[in-house]
Protein backbone atom coordinates (compact mmCIF):
# COMPACT_ATOMS: atom_id res chain seq x y z
CA UNK A 1 0.00 0.00 0.00
CA UNK A 2 1.31 3.82 -1.01
CA UNK A 3 0.26 7.33 0.22
CA UNK A 4 1.83 9.93 -1.41
CA UNK A 5 1.98 13.59 0.15
CA UNK A 6 3.73 16.78 -1.68
CA UNK A 7 3.16 19.75 -3.25
CA UNK A 8 1.14 17.58 -5.89
CA UNK A 9 -1.37 17.24 -2.99
CA UNK A 10 -2.17 13.66 -2.01
CA UNK A 11 -2.42 10.45 -3.69
CA UNK A 12 -2.38 6.62 -2.74
CA UNK A 13 -3.30 3.14 -4.01
CA UNK A 14 -6.51 1.71 -2.28
CA UNK A 15 -6.78 -0.74 0.73
CA UNK A 16 -5.01 -1.22 3.64
CA UNK A 17 -4.09 -0.29 7.26
CA UNK A 18 -5.23 3.27 8.30
CA UNK A 19 -2.52 5.49 7.30
CA UNK A 20 -0.88 3.18 4.23
CA UNK A 21 -3.41 3.87 1.63
CA UNK A 22 -6.21 6.12 0.27
CA UNK A 23 -8.98 5.44 2.19
CA UNK A 24 -11.93 7.10 3.14
CA UNK A 25 -10.13 7.75 6.51
CA UNK A 26 -7.48 9.40 4.12
CA UNK A 27 -10.29 11.31 2.76
CA UNK A 28 -11.77 12.75 5.98
CA UNK A 29 -8.62 13.76 7.30
CA UNK A 30 -7.15 15.85 4.59
CA UNK A 31 -9.85 17.34 3.31
CA UNK A 32 -10.85 18.88 6.85
CA UNK A 33 -7.42 19.51 7.43
CA UNK A 34 -7.55 21.38 3.95
CA UNK A 35 -10.72 23.43 5.06
CA UNK A 36 -8.84 24.44 8.57
CA UNK A 37 -5.92 25.74 6.58
CA UNK A 38 -8.68 27.28 4.42
CA UNK A 39 -10.82 29.21 7.48
CA UNK A 40 -7.13 30.29 8.90
CA UNK A 41 -6.03 31.83 5.38
CA UNK A 42 -8.84 33.78 4.51
CA UNK A 43 -9.83 35.05 8.11
CA UNK A 44 -13.20 36.54 9.66
CA UNK A 45 -16.08 35.25 7.02
CA UNK A 46 -19.96 34.28 7.60
CA UNK A 47 -19.48 31.46 4.67
CA UNK A 48 -17.25 29.14 2.90
CA UNK A 49 -17.70 27.67 -0.63
CA UNK A 50 -15.71 25.33 -1.97
CA UNK A 51 -16.29 23.47 -6.14
CA UNK A 52 -15.50 20.06 -5.91
CA UNK A 53 -14.76 17.70 -9.00
CA UNK A 54 -13.88 14.63 -10.09
CA UNK A 55 -12.03 12.57 -13.17
CA UNK A 56 -13.40 9.40 -14.23
CA UNK A 57 -12.22 6.63 -11.90
CA UNK A 58 -14.72 3.82 -10.44
CA UNK A 59 -13.74 5.16 -6.83
CA UNK A 60 -13.77 8.98 -7.49
CA UNK A 61 -18.27 8.91 -7.37
CA UNK A 62 -18.05 6.78 -4.34
CA UNK A 63 -14.98 9.11 -2.86
CA UNK A 64 -16.67 12.36 -3.63
CA UNK A 65 -19.66 11.78 -1.21
CA UNK A 66 -17.07 11.24 1.45
CA UNK A 67 -15.79 14.80 0.72
CA UNK A 68 -19.31 16.39 0.40
CA UNK A 69 -20.46 15.04 3.41
CA UNK A 70 -17.05 16.37 5.12
CA UNK A 71 -17.40 19.78 4.02
CA UNK A 72 -20.71 20.31 4.71
CA UNK A 73 -19.89 19.17 8.29
CA UNK A 74 -17.70 21.85 8.78
CA UNK A 75 -19.91 24.40 7.48
CA UNK A 76 -18.83 25.01 4.51
CA UNK A 77 -21.24 25.70 1.45
CA UNK A 78 -20.20 23.09 -2.12
CA UNK A 79 -20.39 23.34 -5.72
CA UNK A 80 -20.49 20.29 -7.14
CA UNK A 81 -19.46 20.53 -10.62
CA UNK A 82 -19.15 16.32 -11.20
CA UNK A 83 -17.65 15.28 -13.60
CA UNK A 84 -14.69 17.27 -14.88
CA UNK A 85 -11.10 18.00 -15.45
CA UNK A 86 -8.65 19.57 -12.95
CA UNK A 87 -8.53 22.85 -15.16
CA UNK A 88 -11.86 23.26 -14.75
CA UNK A 89 -12.25 22.96 -11.13
CA UNK A 90 -9.46 25.37 -11.45
CA UNK A 91 -11.55 27.94 -13.23
CA UNK A 92 -14.69 26.83 -11.57
CA UNK A 93 -13.29 28.50 -8.39
CA UNK A 94 -12.25 31.78 -10.30
CA UNK A 95 -15.96 32.07 -11.98
CA UNK A 96 -17.75 31.60 -8.45
CA UNK A 97 -15.76 33.30 -6.37
CA UNK A 98 -15.13 30.38 -4.26
CA UNK A 99 -12.57 30.07 -1.17
CA UNK A 100 -10.97 26.89 -2.82
CA UNK A 101 -11.36 23.88 -4.73
CA UNK A 102 -10.73 19.86 -4.61
CA UNK A 103 -10.31 17.13 -7.47
CA UNK A 104 -10.86 13.43 -6.71
CA UNK A 105 -8.21 12.41 -9.40
CA UNK A 106 -4.94 10.61 -9.17
CA UNK A 107 -3.49 12.28 -11.89
CA UNK A 108 -1.62 9.37 -14.42
CA UNK A 109 -1.00 7.11 -11.72
CA UNK A 110 -3.05 3.87 -12.46
CA UNK A 111 -6.38 2.88 -11.71
CA UNK A 112 -6.13 1.65 -8.39
CA UNK A 113 -5.15 5.30 -6.69
CA UNK A 114 -6.98 7.97 -6.43
CA UNK A 115 -6.18 11.21 -4.65
CA UNK A 116 -7.39 14.70 -3.94
CA UNK A 117 -5.55 17.85 -5.70
CA UNK A 118 -6.58 21.31 -3.54
CA UNK A 119 -6.82 25.18 -5.00
CA UNK A 120 -6.48 28.31 -3.32
CA UNK A 121 -8.86 30.80 -4.28
CA UNK A 122 -7.43 31.85 -7.38
CA UNK A 123 -8.00 28.63 -8.87
CA UNK A 124 -4.56 27.27 -8.75
CA UNK A 125 -2.83 24.78 -6.31
CA UNK A 126 -1.49 25.18 -3.09
CA UNK A 127 1.82 26.91 -2.36
CA UNK A 128 4.72 24.13 -0.87
CA UNK A 129 4.63 26.30 1.89
CA UNK A 130 0.84 26.16 2.56
CA UNK A 131 0.58 22.61 1.42
CA UNK A 132 2.96 22.01 4.67
CA UNK A 133 0.40 23.52 6.73
CA UNK A 134 -2.00 22.14 6.10
CA UNK A 135 -0.32 18.66 6.62
CA UNK A 136 0.74 19.84 10.00
CA UNK A 137 -2.91 20.57 10.32
CA UNK A 138 -3.81 16.95 9.73
CA UNK A 139 -0.95 15.87 12.14
CA UNK A 140 -2.04 17.86 14.80
CA UNK A 141 -6.29 17.19 13.68
CA UNK A 142 -6.77 20.56 14.31
CA UNK A 143 -10.60 20.08 12.63
CA UNK A 144 -13.69 22.15 14.10
CA UNK A 145 -17.16 20.76 12.82
CA UNK A 146 -20.29 23.05 13.23
CA UNK A 147 -23.51 22.42 14.85
CA UNK A 148 -26.61 21.47 13.35
CA UNK A 149 -28.11 24.48 12.40
CA UNK A 150 -24.45 25.64 10.86
CA UNK A 151 -24.48 22.98 8.53
CA UNK A 152 -23.22 24.01 4.80
CA UNK A 153 -24.84 23.86 1.62
CA UNK A 154 -24.88 21.43 -1.64
CA UNK A 155 -25.30 22.61 -5.31
CA UNK A 156 -25.13 20.43 -7.97
CA UNK A 157 -23.54 22.88 -11.37
CA UNK A 158 -23.53 21.67 -15.04
CA UNK A 159 -22.10 22.20 -18.06
CA UNK A 160 -18.77 23.31 -16.31
CA UNK A 161 -16.71 21.63 -18.78
CA UNK A 162 -18.43 23.66 -21.61
CA UNK A 163 -18.31 27.24 -19.66
CA UNK A 164 -14.42 26.07 -19.59
CA UNK A 165 -13.89 25.78 -23.26
CA UNK A 166 -16.00 28.78 -24.08
CA UNK A 167 -13.23 30.22 -21.79
CA UNK A 168 -10.73 28.89 -24.17
CA UNK A 169 -12.26 29.58 -27.24
CA UNK A 170 -12.59 33.73 -25.78
CA UNK A 171 -8.45 33.45 -26.01
CA UNK A 172 -7.06 36.22 -28.58
CA UNK A 173 -4.48 33.75 -29.39
CA UNK A 174 -7.02 30.69 -29.88
CA UNK A 175 -8.18 31.02 -34.06
CA UNK A 176 -11.75 29.36 -34.27
CA UNK A 177 -11.79 30.01 -37.61
CA UNK A 178 -8.46 28.79 -38.83
CA UNK A 179 -9.10 25.67 -37.08
CA UNK A 180 -12.40 25.42 -39.00
CA UNK A 181 -10.95 25.96 -42.37
CA UNK A 182 -8.37 23.26 -41.84
CA UNK A 183 -10.85 20.66 -41.44
CA UNK A 184 -9.10 18.53 -39.04
CA UNK A 185 -9.48 14.74 -38.61
CA UNK A 186 -8.45 13.89 -35.13
CA UNK A 187 -7.84 10.37 -33.18
CA UNK A 188 -8.84 11.05 -29.77
CA UNK A 189 -7.66 8.89 -26.32
CA UNK A 190 -9.99 9.65 -23.65
CA UNK A 191 -8.43 6.74 -21.28
CA UNK A 192 -12.29 6.00 -20.46
CA UNK A 193 -12.24 9.39 -18.06
CA UNK A 194 -13.36 12.61 -18.22
CA UNK A 195 -10.76 13.61 -21.06
CA UNK A 196 -13.64 11.11 -23.27
CA UNK A 197 -15.80 14.20 -22.41
CA UNK A 198 -13.96 17.27 -22.80
CA UNK A 199 -11.66 16.64 -25.72
CA UNK A 200 -14.20 15.74 -28.18
CA UNK A 201 -16.49 19.17 -27.03
CA UNK A 202 -13.76 21.00 -27.26
CA UNK A 203 -12.92 19.60 -30.83
CA UNK A 204 -16.49 19.65 -32.23
CA UNK A 205 -16.85 23.31 -31.08
CA UNK A 206 -13.78 23.90 -33.68
CA UNK A 207 -15.06 22.26 -36.31
CA UNK A 208 -12.81 18.72 -36.25
CA UNK A 209 -13.97 15.09 -37.43
CA UNK A 210 -13.05 13.24 -34.35
CA UNK A 211 -12.73 9.66 -34.04
CA UNK A 212 -13.70 8.50 -30.28
CA UNK A 213 -11.13 6.02 -28.62
CA UNK A 214 -11.31 4.90 -24.92
CA UNK A 215 -13.92 7.78 -24.17
CA UNK A 216 -16.74 6.80 -21.84
CA UNK A 217 -15.54 7.66 -18.39
CA UNK A 218 -16.18 4.95 -16.58
CA UNK A 219 -12.89 4.66 -15.27
CA UNK A 220 -11.88 1.11 -16.52
CA UNK A 221 -8.76 2.29 -18.12
CA UNK A 222 -8.00 0.20 -20.61
CA UNK A 223 -4.15 0.91 -20.64
CA UNK A 224 -1.43 2.46 -18.13
CA UNK A 225 -3.00 6.35 -18.33
CA UNK A 226 0.31 8.47 -18.22
CA UNK A 227 0.18 9.33 -21.65
CA UNK A 228 4.08 8.55 -22.96
CA UNK A 229 5.07 6.31 -25.85
CA UNK A 230 4.97 2.84 -24.31
CA UNK A 231 1.73 3.16 -23.26
CA UNK A 232 -0.14 4.61 -26.32
CA UNK A 233 0.87 1.96 -28.77
CA UNK A 234 -3.00 1.49 -30.03
CA UNK A 235 -3.39 5.30 -31.19
CA UNK A 236 -0.54 5.07 -32.87
CA UNK A 237 -1.75 2.27 -35.17
CA UNK A 238 -4.95 4.07 -35.34
CA UNK A 239 -4.08 7.16 -36.44
CA UNK A 240 -2.45 6.37 -39.77
CA UNK A 241 -5.57 3.48 -40.02
CA UNK A 242 -8.01 5.87 -40.34
CA UNK A 243 -5.85 8.35 -41.99
CA UNK A 244 -6.67 11.03 -39.77
CA UNK A 245 -4.29 14.38 -39.57
CA UNK A 246 -2.90 13.82 -35.79
CA UNK A 247 -4.12 11.90 -32.59
CA UNK A 248 -4.39 13.34 -29.11
CA UNK A 249 -4.37 12.04 -26.06
CA UNK A 250 -4.55 12.97 -22.44
CA UNK A 251 -4.20 11.85 -18.94
CA UNK A 252 -7.10 11.04 -16.71
CA UNK A 253 -7.56 14.25 -15.42
CA UNK A 254 -6.84 15.89 -18.39
CA UNK A 255 -3.90 18.45 -17.07
CA UNK A 256 -1.44 16.83 -19.92
CA UNK A 257 -1.58 15.87 -23.03
CA UNK A 258 0.53 14.58 -25.95
CA UNK A 259 0.11 14.59 -29.99
CA UNK A 260 0.57 11.64 -32.18
CA UNK A 261 1.84 12.13 -35.65
CA UNK A 262 -0.23 11.09 -39.09
CA UNK A 263 2.21 8.49 -39.73
CA UNK A 264 1.26 7.16 -35.99
CA UNK A 265 5.00 8.61 -34.99
CA UNK A 266 4.86 9.84 -31.40
CA UNK A 267 5.70 13.61 -31.38
CA UNK A 268 6.66 13.57 -27.75
CA UNK A 269 5.35 14.92 -24.60
CA UNK A 270 8.28 17.01 -24.85
CA UNK A 271 7.33 18.54 -27.80
CA UNK A 272 3.89 19.84 -26.35
CA UNK A 273 5.02 22.83 -24.86
CA UNK A 274 8.03 23.53 -27.19
CA UNK A 275 5.68 23.56 -30.17
CA UNK A 276 2.79 25.68 -28.70
CA UNK A 277 6.01 28.25 -26.96
CA UNK A 278 7.07 28.38 -30.57
CA UNK A 279 3.48 29.71 -31.57
CA UNK A 280 3.47 32.29 -28.93
CA UNK A 281 6.94 33.17 -29.03
CA UNK A 282 5.81 34.28 -33.24
CA UNK A 283 3.51 36.84 -31.70
CA UNK A 284 5.17 38.17 -28.52
CA UNK A 285 8.55 37.72 -26.87
CA UNK A 286 8.16 37.11 -23.33
CA UNK A 287 10.08 34.63 -20.34
CA UNK A 288 9.81 30.87 -20.75
CA UNK A 289 9.71 28.67 -17.57
CA UNK A 290 9.69 24.89 -17.15
CA UNK A 291 11.53 22.59 -15.08
CA UNK A 292 14.87 21.23 -15.18
CA UNK A 293 13.88 17.85 -16.33
CA UNK A 294 12.15 19.20 -19.42
CA UNK A 295 14.38 18.86 -23.00
CA UNK A 296 17.10 21.52 -23.38
CA UNK A 297 14.86 21.65 -26.70
CA UNK A 298 12.88 24.93 -25.04
CA UNK A 299 15.75 26.37 -23.91
CA UNK A 300 17.23 26.15 -27.51
CA UNK A 301 14.06 27.68 -28.74
CA UNK A 302 13.79 30.35 -26.26
CA UNK A 303 17.44 31.60 -27.10
CA UNK A 304 16.81 31.31 -30.63
CA UNK A 305 13.61 33.58 -30.55
CA UNK A 306 15.44 35.98 -28.24
CA UNK A 307 13.47 34.90 -25.17
CA UNK A 308 14.95 34.28 -21.18
CA UNK A 309 14.44 31.07 -19.97
CA UNK A 310 13.75 29.72 -17.26
CA UNK A 311 14.03 26.43 -15.12
CA UNK A 312 12.77 25.53 -11.69
CA UNK A 313 12.43 22.08 -9.80
CA UNK A 314 9.50 19.69 -10.59
CA UNK A 315 5.85 20.45 -9.87
CA UNK A 316 3.68 22.83 -11.23
CA UNK A 317 3.92 25.05 -8.06
CA UNK A 318 7.32 26.12 -8.64
CA UNK A 319 6.80 26.37 -12.44
CA UNK A 320 4.02 28.68 -11.40
CA UNK A 321 5.75 30.87 -8.87
CA UNK A 322 8.64 31.52 -11.21
CA UNK A 323 6.13 32.70 -13.77
CA UNK A 324 4.62 34.90 -11.88
CA UNK A 325 7.95 36.57 -10.94
CA UNK A 326 9.07 36.71 -13.81
CA UNK A 327 6.20 37.03 -16.00
CA UNK A 328 6.35 34.69 -18.56
CA UNK A 329 4.44 34.38 -21.20
CA UNK A 330 4.07 30.63 -21.01
CA UNK A 331 4.70 27.72 -18.78
CA UNK A 332 5.31 24.18 -18.15
CA UNK A 333 6.54 20.83 -17.81
CA UNK A 334 7.82 18.25 -19.95
CA UNK A 335 5.28 15.60 -19.70
CA UNK A 336 3.10 17.71 -21.51
CA UNK A 337 1.76 19.84 -19.09
CA UNK A 338 0.87 23.65 -21.04
CA UNK A 339 0.38 26.33 -18.09
CA UNK A 340 -1.10 29.50 -20.46
CA UNK A 341 -1.68 32.66 -17.69
CA UNK A 342 -3.54 34.36 -19.68
CA UNK A 343 -6.07 31.52 -18.59
CA UNK A 344 -5.00 30.31 -15.76
CA UNK A 345 -1.98 29.82 -13.80
CA UNK A 346 -2.61 25.97 -13.54
CA UNK A 347 -1.47 23.03 -16.29
CA UNK A 348 -4.29 22.89 -18.81
CA UNK A 349 -4.56 20.12 -21.48
CA UNK A 350 -7.61 21.53 -23.72
CA UNK A 351 -5.92 25.24 -24.04
CA UNK A 352 -3.02 23.56 -24.86
CA UNK A 353 -4.62 21.47 -27.65
CA UNK A 354 -6.44 24.78 -29.03
CA UNK A 355 -3.28 26.92 -28.87
CA UNK A 356 -1.53 23.77 -30.80
CA UNK A 357 -4.07 23.57 -33.36
CA UNK A 358 -4.14 27.19 -34.21
CA UNK A 359 -0.34 27.11 -34.76
CA UNK A 360 -0.42 23.81 -37.14
CA UNK A 361 -3.62 25.75 -38.80
CA UNK A 362 -1.40 28.71 -39.30
CA UNK A 363 1.30 26.55 -40.90
CA UNK A 364 -0.78 25.57 -43.41
CA UNK A 365 -1.75 22.63 -41.85
CA UNK A 366 1.65 21.34 -41.63
CA UNK A 367 1.67 17.70 -41.33
CA UNK A 368 3.80 16.76 -37.81
CA UNK A 369 6.29 15.11 -39.01
CA UNK A 370 7.28 18.02 -40.39
CA UNK A 371 6.78 20.39 -37.49
CA UNK A 372 8.67 18.47 -35.32
CA UNK A 373 11.91 19.25 -37.67
CA UNK A 374 11.30 22.65 -37.20
CA UNK A 375 12.86 21.92 -33.54
CA UNK A 376 16.15 21.19 -32.14
CA UNK A 377 15.97 16.94 -32.06
CA UNK A 378 16.97 15.35 -28.57
CA UNK A 379 16.41 12.18 -27.24
CA UNK A 380 15.67 11.69 -23.93
CA UNK A 381 15.56 8.16 -21.78
CA UNK A 382 12.73 8.33 -18.58
CA UNK A 383 12.96 5.70 -16.18
CA UNK A 384 11.57 4.97 -12.69
CA UNK A 385 13.93 3.56 -10.48
CA UNK A 386 12.19 1.32 -7.10
CA UNK A 387 14.79 1.46 -4.32
CA UNK A 388 15.15 -1.57 -1.92
CA UNK A 389 14.59 -1.52 1.91
CA UNK A 390 18.41 -1.02 2.37
CA UNK A 391 18.87 1.93 -0.52
CA UNK A 392 18.13 5.63 0.77
CA UNK A 393 18.28 8.38 -1.86
CA UNK A 394 20.47 10.90 -0.04
CA UNK A 395 23.11 8.13 -0.20
CA UNK A 396 22.67 8.08 -4.06
CA UNK A 397 22.95 11.49 -4.64
CA UNK A 398 25.88 11.70 -2.70
CA UNK A 399 27.71 9.60 -4.35
CA UNK A 400 26.59 10.51 -7.66
CA UNK A 401 28.27 14.22 -6.30
CA UNK A 402 31.53 12.42 -5.54
CA UNK A 403 31.56 10.55 -8.91
CA UNK A 404 31.10 13.37 -10.92
CA UNK A 405 32.91 15.64 -9.19
CA UNK A 406 34.20 18.77 -11.00
CA UNK A 407 31.25 18.84 -13.51
CA UNK A 408 28.83 21.33 -13.68
CA UNK A 409 25.87 20.56 -11.10
CA UNK A 410 22.28 21.49 -9.62
CA UNK A 411 21.45 20.34 -6.66
CA UNK A 412 18.07 22.39 -6.10
CA UNK A 413 15.73 19.53 -6.95
CA UNK A 414 17.73 16.08 -6.46
CA UNK A 415 20.98 16.49 -8.74
CA UNK A 416 21.31 17.15 -12.17
CA UNK A 417 24.63 16.95 -13.94
CA UNK A 418 25.13 18.73 -16.95
CA UNK A 419 27.78 16.91 -19.60
CA UNK A 420 29.08 18.07 -22.63
CA UNK A 421 27.02 18.92 -25.81
CA UNK A 422 23.67 19.78 -24.32
CA UNK A 423 23.98 16.23 -22.75
CA UNK A 424 22.35 16.22 -18.71
CA UNK A 425 21.19 13.45 -16.10
CA UNK A 426 19.10 14.40 -13.58
CA UNK A 427 18.19 12.01 -10.09
CA UNK A 428 15.29 13.09 -8.11
CA UNK A 429 12.53 11.88 -5.91
CA UNK A 430 8.98 11.53 -7.72
CA UNK A 431 6.63 14.09 -6.13
CA UNK A 432 3.72 11.62 -6.86
CA UNK A 433 5.28 7.75 -6.44
CA UNK A 434 7.60 6.62 -3.97
CA UNK A 435 10.07 5.94 -7.03
CA UNK A 436 12.95 7.68 -8.07
CA UNK A 437 13.22 9.53 -11.29
CA UNK A 438 15.92 9.32 -13.58
CA UNK A 439 15.87 11.64 -16.78
CA UNK A 440 18.91 11.73 -19.16
CA UNK A 441 19.13 13.65 -22.50
CA UNK A 442 21.67 13.69 -24.98
CA UNK A 443 21.87 14.22 -28.88
CA UNK A 444 21.56 10.82 -29.87
CA UNK A 445 19.26 7.62 -29.01
CA UNK A 446 22.58 5.60 -29.18
CA UNK A 447 24.37 8.02 -26.90
CA UNK A 448 21.49 8.16 -24.33
CA UNK A 449 20.67 4.85 -23.96
CA UNK A 450 24.67 4.31 -22.99
CA UNK A 451 24.69 6.62 -20.36
CA UNK A 452 21.07 5.55 -19.24
CA UNK A 453 23.28 2.46 -18.75
CA UNK A 454 26.16 3.24 -17.23
CA UNK A 455 23.81 5.87 -14.44
CA UNK A 456 21.99 2.36 -13.69
CA UNK A 457 24.98 0.67 -13.08
CA UNK A 458 26.58 3.00 -11.26
CA UNK A 459 23.33 3.48 -8.56
CA UNK A 460 23.13 -0.45 -8.27
CA UNK A 461 26.86 -1.59 -7.67
CA UNK A 462 28.00 1.41 -5.55
CA UNK A 463 31.02 2.76 -7.61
Amino acid sequence: MTLVKSSSGIRGTLGGKKGEGFSPLEIIKFSAGYVSWMKRKYKNKNKYLVVLGRDGRMTSSIFQRFLVITFQSLGVDVIDIGLSTTPTVGIAVMNEKADGGVMLTASHNPKNWNGLKMFNSQGEFLSEEDFQKVFHIVEKEYFHFVSFNKLGTHRYKKNYIHKHIDTILSLPLVDKEIIKEARFKIVVDGINSTGGIAVPILLKCLGVKVIKMYCDPHGDFTHNPEPIEKNLKEICKKVPQMRADLGISVDPDVDRVVFICENGDFFGEEYTLVSIADYLLGNKIGPIVSTSSSSHALKDLSTNKGALYYSTSVGEVHVVKKMKEVKAIIGGEGNGGVIYPDLRYGRDALVGIALFLTHVAKLSKISLTKLKKRYPNYFMSKRKIRLSSNQKIGEIIERMKDKYKGKNMDLEDGIKIYLLNNEWIHVRKSNTENILRLHIESYSKKRTDFLTKKILYEMKNNN
